[in-house]
């Protein structure tokens, strides 16, 4: 096993190298823009703009990676990403922020789809789970050592901005010297959004109300914390419980999904993870500790919901509708995390600091009342149909769907017929 895994150590240093300057860039520009004297519905704004990006890169770059290759797609973006992160330090206003934060989104799509890519073409079916797990370890790790990182210079200086553009230029090196040949590539079609939606109601919505509640976090959590006038250590420090608690505790969360029904694990989350919300609103401004207790149980609740619907939608699937609905998925959840920091930031501007968790508890308590209507509407999957559960990290494009599944890669990965996909019905369950 490790004799199949090692020769693509490459690709993960690569992968590494990119989510470490992605985490560290999104908590500092939070910070930087408050700085500036920007105002939370700008920064909020700003944020969205980065989802925005993606969500287009993820539609497009596969277009422009089956023409031109993946090694021209990735130092190009890997280029224009390391170029945006330096322009946000010399030109500080908020609209051009909102276009270079849309740039870097459309860029970091460019990244991941290029790397995912790699790994699936270098993942056999019984490597895949193994590789699946590697990547998801580096991608919260990556993202975890960015909120680190952000004490190893001043918010205000030019420093972190420059070792930013450094990581994400070093990510070239390791990944355009990798002796693994680039991989075939098919435009990864998505199964049509109402035909998934048709088949599972509740993962589609829950995909896309996560991807709310997940941007609004990632982008609003810094200004949250700033606005209680904790420093940059402190900021860095709560990001990272947040991810701490997602990372640690998706395990028992997708243990439990398994071995129970499904429907009621996803609402005990979800509902968990409105509480908590609510509770991290009333939360002493002042308590260092407490707030941390809060941010790391709020992290596990909330960040394992997206893997909890993909296996959810998944549960009403055939095995050859996976990776094409669960591509769709991605992009579901982009659209919600696209509009989360902008609806989060006027939360804020009306209630302050904390209508940041009011936010998340609304939306997570209007979530919880739609699931509630469709389990009154179909019964739930049976134990023995019910797909085991995928832990999949969010900030993923839609070629990480491939990487997911067990079946027999080669054509039915790269070019799979999606128009026969969407003529076909269910093969188990019912509609949900």
């Amino acid at each position: 096993m490790i004799a199949k895994i090692l020769p693509i150590w490459a690709l993960f240093l690569g992968i590494g190298l990119i989510t470490i300057g992605n985490g560290l860039q999104g908590t500092l520009l939070s910070l930087r823009g408050i700085i500036e004297g920007f105002s939370t519905l700008s920064i909020g704004t700003i944020m969205s703009s980065y989802y925005g990006g993606f969500f287009m890169g993820s539609i497009l770059i596969p277009k422009l990676v089956k023409r031109v290759g993946h090694i021209r797609v990735f130092a190009a973006f890997a280029s224009l990403a390391s170029v945006t992160i330096l322009a946000h330090s010399v030109i500080l206003q908020p609209f051009i922020w909102g276009v270079i934060r849309f740039l870097s989104g459309f860029s970091f799509a460019g990244l991941f789809i290029v790397a995912e890519s790699w790994l699936n073409d270098q993942s056999e079916n019984d490597t895949r789970g193994k590789i699946l797990s590697i990547y998801m370890g580096v991608n919260h790790g990556g993202f975890f050592l960015g909120q680190i990182l952000l004490n190893f210079g001043n918010p205000e200086g030019y420093f972190l901005f420059i070792l930013i553009s450094i990581l994400l230029s070093l990510s070239l090196v390791p990944i355009l010297l990798t002796a693994s040949p680039a991989p075939s590539f098919g435009d990864p079609e998505h199964i049509n959004l109402n035909k998934l939606y048709n088949i599972s109601p509740t993962g589609v919505v829950g995909a896309a109300v996560v991807g709310l509640t997940h941007g609004s976090l990632w982008g609003m959590g810094p200004v949250f914390v700033q606005k209680l006038n904790f420093g940059t250590q402190y900021i860095s420090i709560y990001m990272g419980a947040l991810i701490l608690g997602g990372f640690i505790l998706q395990w028992p969360i997708g243990f439990l999904s398994d071995k129970f029904d499904r429907r009621f694990v996803l609402n005990i989350v979800l509902w968990s993870s409105c509480a908590l919300s609510l509770l991290c609103a009333f939360l002493p401004p002042t308590g260092d500790l407490v707030l941390l207790i809060g941010a790391f149980l709020l992290g596990g609740a909330l960040l394992p919901l997206y893997s909890l619907c993909i296996a959810h939608t998944n549960d009403h699937l055939s095995r050859n509708q996976m990776v094409s609905a669960s591509s769709t998925m991605v992009l579901v959840y982009g659209g919600g995390a696209f509009m989360g920091p902008a609806i989060a930031s006027i939360w804020m501007v009306f209630t302050g600091p904390f209508g940041l968790f009011f936010h998340l508890c609304v939306v997570q308590f209007c979530l919880g009342i739609f699931f509630f209507y469709r389990i009154q509407k179909s019964p739930p999957v049976s134990l023995e149909q019910q797909e085991p559960l995928t832990l999949i990290p969010p900030r993923t494009s839609p070629v990480v769907a491939c990487l997911t599944s067990e079946e027999v890669k080669d054509e039915t990965d790269a070019n799979f017929n999606y128009d026969n996909v969407d003529n076909q019905s269910p093969q188990k369950g019912t509609l949900n």
